[in-house]
């Protein structure tokens, strides 16, 4: 489980001191920062990335655009990225414009504006049609991630982390290793989101990881988890234990 990744392009130290400390202060994590068109390519490929900001000028030159154009044409590379500039050029924008980004802000950055930018730019970038957003709007799920609204930030969080979910009327407790969160959303609506050949349902209230199944009390209806996690196990739903290979 993880915080969202941001790669920061900006050749400019202060200015890229001052990104780093409004981002890590509100829960985001820092995976390089670039100063040059070639560093942000090489760290964008080599770690795991969930958006860019990007400053349009690097060195005087608007290398901050070539690389939107880069990753924009590469098969499943695409992230997404907002632009930094103090340029007012309107050739530019409009060379920039046809990047897609999701922001395009002006220097010297509002903390306010960079945020909301962020937030707005992982929500937009994860409405596709195998993505669904919970009933409040603070969650977006994708084919391998969740991300959560927590404070005043998106936090991360790994499918394959989840041991179990549980339902409390409208609302659903997410149960991972080491956090729980909180989100409204019907169990109903959840698991048809979720890889059936990874999660399955025990009890009308719960839905379990079954790589984090440790042991399966069929007699005590009763599912003991990784992390002595136990959640109950129902007649309706006993017919999962099929699907695991038993030895006698």
């Amino acid at each position: 489980m993880d915080n969202i990744n941001v790669l920061i392009i900006e050749d400019t130290v202060a200015e890229s001191d001052a990104l780093v400390k409004v981002l890590t202060e509100n829960n985001y994590n820092i995976v390089g920062i670039a100063r040059t068109y070639q560093d942000a390519l090489t760290m964008f490929y080599q770690n795991t990335v969930d958006i860019v900001v990007i400053d349009v000028f690097l060195d005087g030159k608007p290398d901050g655009i070539t690389f939107a154009e880069t990753i924009n044409i590469v098969p499943n590379g695409v992230k997404p990225f907002v632009f930094l500039t103090s340029s007012k050029d309107r050739q530019i924008f409009e060379r920039a414009k046809l990047t897609r980004p999701f922001s395009f802000l002006m220097k010297p950055f509002n903390e306010l504006e960079i945020l909301y930018a962020l937030e707005m730019a992982v929500e937009k970038f994860y409405e596709q049609t195998n993505v669904f957003h919970s009933e409040d709007q603070n969650t977006v799920i994708s084919n391998d991630t969740l991300f959560i609204k927590k404070n005043k930030s998106l936090k991360k969080v790994k499918i394959e982390d989840i041991v179990y979910i549980e339902v409390e009327d409208r609302y659903c407790n997410i149960i991972t290793d080491v956090e729980k969160f909180v989100i409204l959303i019907s169990l109903t609506k959840i698991i048809h989101l979720l890889d059936p050949a990874k999660f399955c349902q025990t009890h009308r209230n719960y839905i379990v990881n079954i790589s984090k199944i440790e042991e399966i009390i069929v007699n005590d209806n009763l599912v003991i988890l990784k992390g002595n996690h136990k959640v109950t196990l129902s007649d309706k739903y006993k017919d999962f234990v099929k699907n695991f290979r038993i030895l006698k």
